[in-house]
């Protein structure tokens, strides 16, 4: 019973320092669209961090996943290191920063429900409750906002919320038989090869009028959104559960808007803070009935 409890706390722990991390990629892929194509931000970020993952798999003498395993890493892929980076950085062409954070309130229950799905998992009824008022109030917050936004750039969000719910619920599942960070290097090493033809395609003519924020958020996302907020994200899914630690992702719209009113200068009101308070509250109710 106490190592159950051990594990648990520690999956909750991990999985918050990836929501931590993962809370700065909305604002970096803002930044990095500014002057980036975001197809060739999408693949590059991928390239990149497919270098760094098989540099590690190589290292670190990696087993090769078993024949089974090979479906759900493409899954993985096509959800987490293509289909998210390339919906939001699409939205992001017509959406603020904001707007799109909000979005990502939405992502515990598509996880939830992908686990339930793929994971096998069966949460208490009152689990549902909570993860459902959480996603409510985070849309009711959205909805509420004096940017009414593009309707295309809210159906790439909401597309890619709905993939990203598939890689992360397919990674957790994944991670309890190879480990997080195995996952996700897998995921992007066998993405390497189409994503760095691409970028090689994609490539700007020239670097000039490509500012340093830009840079920097190509960086950012490249090496922390695609590789180190996995390795504790998916530990956080494969050690507490699922659906029980997918609730915090109900917390990265807020770390994500704090970080978007640093980096962006964009405006944060007491209704964000007044909603923070209810969907800590949702959160805890959701872990508490997982």
């Amino acid at each position: 019973m106490a190592i159950a409890v051990a594990r648990t706390g520690s999956g909750w722990i991990s999985g918050l320092a990836g929501i931590l991390i993962f809370s700065g990629s909305l604002p970096a892929t803002r930044v990095a669209v500014m002057d980036f194509d975001p197809l060739f931000l999408t693949v590059a970020r991928a390239s990149i961090a497919g270098v760094i993952a098989l540099v590690i798999l190589v290292a670190m003498q990696t087993a090769r996943p078993k024949r089974s395993d090979w479906m759900s890493l493409v899954v993985v892929a096509g959800g987490v290191v293509v289909g998210f980076p390339l919906l939001t950085a699409l939205a992001l062409e017509h959406i603020s920063s904001a707007r799109s954070i909000v979005f990502i309130g939405l992502l515990p229950l598509a996880t939830a429900i992908f686990g339930m799905l793929r994971g096998g998992e069966r949460p208490q009824a009152v689990f549902w409750v909570f993860s459902l008022l959480g996603s409510a109030l985070v849309a009711g917050f959205a909805a509420s906002g004096t940017d009414t936004g593009a309707m295309r750039g809210d159906l790439y969000m909401l597309g890619a919320i709905v993939v990203c719910g598939l890689g992360y619920a397919e990674g957790g599942k994944l991670s309890r038989r190879l480990g997080g960070w195995q996952v996700i290097c897998w995921a992007l090493v066998i993405s390497l090869i189409p994503m760095a033809v691409l970028a090689i395609a994609t490539l700007p003519e020239t670097a000039r009028g490509i500012g340093a924020p830009a840079w920097i958020g190509l960086g950012y996302v490249s090496v922390f959104s695609m590789l180190v907020g996995f390795v504790f994200w998916y530990r956080g899914l494969a050690l507490g559960g699922i659906a029980a630690v997918g609730q915090l992702q109900l917390l990265q719209p807020f770390f994500g808007l704090i970080l978007a009113s640093l980096i962006l200068a964009e405006p944060v009101g007491w209704a964000m803070i007044a909603v923070t308070v209810g969907v800590v509250g949702c959160v805890a109710g959701a872990k508490r009935f997982a």
